[in-house]
């Protein structure tokens, strides 16, 4: 018999097993891990509603016995909301596992999850009110395999053990055969701790006999082989430059520019102060202008703070870098004070000013506004965005917009052309010429807008809001089309008319990404990623729509942009920073370019060409400094032409933008 896993929670002190203390979205976008001990366990559910954590090692028998106890009351019915805590290799196929634990009280399931591949997708034993269940959860579709009649008691601990072995799967309780089921659904996975009442899990085993070992040995053995092969076919990451932030670092609060006019590039960082309620209302406290190339302060506008707070921010801050005048200079566009100015990028020193917009609306009528009533006279800005909706030769107009209801047009002069406002805004609208008119559309949660500020139409969707958003030409069979994600309405991708062609509820969606991810697959795919109760799933698909694969991140963070990085015409997905959960991951999900073990910051990512040789680097950085990487050796294109494919414009970032990368081939010249 070979042991895989042998718990007994021993390892661990009393206290609550890591979490995050604020159930926040730092996550979305950040890698930031829960700290503390977590042996060969992961939590990967997260909800904004929680209080305090899940789980807890206890030890109430007062022997010394510890403990993993589930805390929580939830509700299985509910999508996303069950606690679960998993360990193992997902390459698992034929194990045994044998649980000993102790539901609280009866009323809902109490269980472990054995071919576990995602919080989505796995089976289950539980203990259910009157009896017992082998339940199988595909997204939000439960199915009962098996169940029987049993009379348990709260007052005692149970032995269930679980033989896995090919589609068939038998249950014993304390040794005495009660289910059994058959089912081919999934052919791998771990397992999982899972329990909608408070339930105290006293120790796990999983082990595999020596037949069930030698073939999973062999299997792991072929596939460790077959990435290395793929890896010597990616350069290394090798480290380029760092600059020290000194007090004036942020999170994933930055932005892009040639401040000056000529190709070198600068970054603008900003730091934040909050007002009225949570992450609501921020402002910019501080912008910092610093060289990419000497890491020098060029300017700085406000007082910069050197503390936590200013990298602990969940949404956007309004500021762009563009050249709004035509000047051949970028301009800083940002809002603070109830204002919005266009700043010299040379020095910082305002070239104009006006006020936000005055809140006139009806409270009653403003998607997501906090209290039901307005905080402030005037507009906070969320969020900015070039656009063109004029049809100039370049973009020359600023969309500004609030959380989550309200977007409005200004002109290079700062003066409102129109407004809009139906439901919900979604994070960050969308601008693009979809009807070919030479004016840009603007796509704002799931709505269509014309140039003139007029609905065009909206999607037949009611519920939560859209996070991030792409379009272009993915499939080579087809027109252009939308691509989107939006929470708990999942994935959708739409047809410029706004068809719904394509729609899949798998989980709650949070980011989104194309490229040529795959090399033996028609067109570009499509990668996602999930946030909110079934937390950090990738998912990727073709372009019309058939899931690829499915893998789930032991890890927040994940960015899921795509890299031009060895310039061969396949690209590359960065997750995050993390020396051994991050990396550029490939289209079959495997990780191919690891981040050397250098003390180099986690925090937040971004993908960018710094060097204009459309090859991408890496900037990964904290509050107190900012790491570039780059190719260990630098190779584009097959000798004739170079690899340059379209990315998504600097003068228009956010935290929730989605990521894209068109193929484009260049002569070498």
């Amino acid at each position: 018999m070979q042991l895989l896993l042998n718990e007994d929670f021993k390892d661990f002190s009393l206290g609550p097993f890591p979490y995050d203390a604020e159930h926040s979205a730092m996550g979305e976008y950040h890698f930031y891990p829960e700290k503390g001990y977590k042996g060969a366990w992961f939590d990967p559910i997260s909800n904004w509603n929680y209080k305090g954590p899940s789980w807890l090692v206890t030890s109430p028998a007062l022997d010394g016995t510890r403990f993993m106890e589930q805390m929580r009351l939830a509700d299985s019915q509910k999508r996303g909301d069950i606690p679960c805590l998993r360990a193992g290799d997902v390459d698992w196929t034929d194990y045994k596992a044998v649980f000993v634990f102790r539901p609280l009280i009866k009323g809902e399931i109490s269980g472990i999850l054995f071919r576990y591949q995602t919080s989505m997708m796995h089976y289950g034993f539980y203990l259910s009110k009157d009896g017992a269940e082998i339940i199988k959860t595909d997204m939000l579709e439960k199915t009962v395999l098996a169940k029987t009649p049993l009379d348990w008691d709260p007052d005692f601990f149970y032995e269930v053990e679980i033989d896995v072995s090919k589609d068939n799967f038998t249950c014993f309780l304390n040794g005495r055969k009660i289910l059994a089921a058959s089912d081919g659904s999934f052919k791998n996975g771990c397992i999982a701790l899972s329990a909608c009442v408070p339930t105290q899990y006293k120790s796990v085993i999983v082990s595999m006999d020596k037949i069930q070992w030698d073939e999973y040995k062999r299997k792991k053995d072929e596939k460790s082989w077959e990435i290395e092969e793929k890896r010597r076919g990616f350069p290394k990451a090798k480290l380029i430059k760092r600059i020290d932030l000194k007090n004036f670092g942020a999170g994933r609060q930055i932005r892009f520019g040639h401040l000056l006019g000529t190709k070198e590039l600068f970054f603008v960082i900003a730091q934040h102060q909050r007002r009225t309620y949570k992450d609501r209302y921020p402002f910019i406290s501080c912008l910092t202008a610093v060289s990419l190339e000497t890491g020098e302060v060029l300017w700085q506008i406000g007082e910069p703070r050197d503390d936590e707070d200013v990298i602990e921010l969940t949404t956007d801050l309004p500021f762009q870098i563009y050249d709004i005048n035509g000047d051949g200079i970028d301009e800083v566009i940002a809002s603070w004070d109830f204002k919005i100015f266009i700043l010299d990028g040379r020095t910082g020193k305002i070239i104009k000013s006006a006020p936000t917009p005055e809140n006139t609306q009806d409270p009653a009528s403003v998607t997501g506004l906090e209290f039901g009533q307005y905080a402030f006279k005037r507009l906070n800005v969320d969020a900015i965005r070039i656009v063109n909706v004029s049809g100039n030769e370049k973009p020359s107009e600023i969309m500004i917009k609030d959380r989550y209801s309200r977007l409005w047009i200004l002109d290079s002069n700062l003066n409102v052309k129109w407004f809009f406002s139906k439901y919900n805004t979604g994070h960050f609208p969308y601008s693009y010429d979809f009807d070919g008119d030479g004016k840009d559309e603007i796509f704002s949660c799931y709505n269509m807008i014309d140039d003139d500020g007029r609905l065009m139409w909206s999607l037949p969707v009611h519920t939560d809001h859209t996070d991030e958003i792409i379009a272009g030409k993915m499939d080579p069979d087809a027109d252009e089309f939308l691509a989107i994600v939006s929470g708990w309405e999942g994935v959708m991708f739409v047809k410029k008319d706004g068809n719904i062609f394509f729609k899949k509820i798998n989980g709650h969606g949070q980011r989104i990404s194309t490229g040529s991810y795959c090399k033996d697959v028609p067109g570009l795919q499509i990668c996602t990623t999930t946030y909110w109760g079934n937390n950090g799933i990738i998912y990727m698909y073709d372009c019309k729509g058939n899931e690829l694969w499915h893998k789930e991140a032991l890890c927040n963070g994940n960015i899921i942009a795509p890299v031009n990085w060895n310039g061969s015409g396949q690209d590359l997905i960065l997750l995050n920073g993390d020396v051994e959960k991050g990396g550029l991951i490939d289209g079959d999900g495997d990780v191919v370019v690891s981040f050397p073990d250098d003390g180099h910051p986690c925090l937040s990512a971004e993908v960018l060409d710094i060097d204009s040789d459309h090859l991408d680097e890496i900037i990964l950085w904290d509050r107190k400094s900012l790491w570039i990487y780059s190719q260990e050796e630098k190779k584009n294109g097959d000798g004739k032409r170079i690899y340059a494919p379209k990315k998504y414009e600097m003068y228009n970032a956010s935290n929730y933008r989605g990521e894209y990368s068109f193929p484009n081939w260049i002569e070498n010249s």
